[in-house]
């Protein structure tokens, strides 16, 4: 009887790239469900956030429930966000950028 260890895919934390640069994983907005790159501008307080978003429009953004206690958005932030369907200058904060993803992404011309 022989055991084999179990590839569940995910991805090593302690891995580096070949030139000894650690790997970063970076989730990009998905364009199929809306999701759009934004600025965490201003706090309005209540878990709303004004937000510059990439398509030139200032949106009042709300905090998700999902994230609400386990993620600290602070100005100048770069978020992931979903315009609402029936109101266009409201949307829902779904993801936020550490700062070494947000290197990444201006490194690679994403935003």
């Amino acid at each position: 009887m022989s055991f084999h260890k179990k590839d569940d895919g995910a991805a090593d934390p302690n891995a580096v790239n070949p030139d000894g640069t650690p790997v970063i994983r970076v989730r990009l907005p998905k364009k199929w469900n809306r999701e759009q790159f934004a600025l965490a501008g201003t706090m309005l307080g209540a878990n709303h956030i004004r937000v510059q978003c990439i398509d030139g429009v200032t949106r009042m953004g709300r905090i998700k429930g999902k994230m609400k206690k386990r993620t600290w958005i602070r100005e100048g932030d770069t978020l992931i966000i979903t315009p609402w369907s029936f109101q266009d200058e409201k949307c829902d904060i779904i993801y936020r950028y550490l700062r070494p993803q947000t290197d990444w992404l201006r490194k690679n011309n994403y935003i």
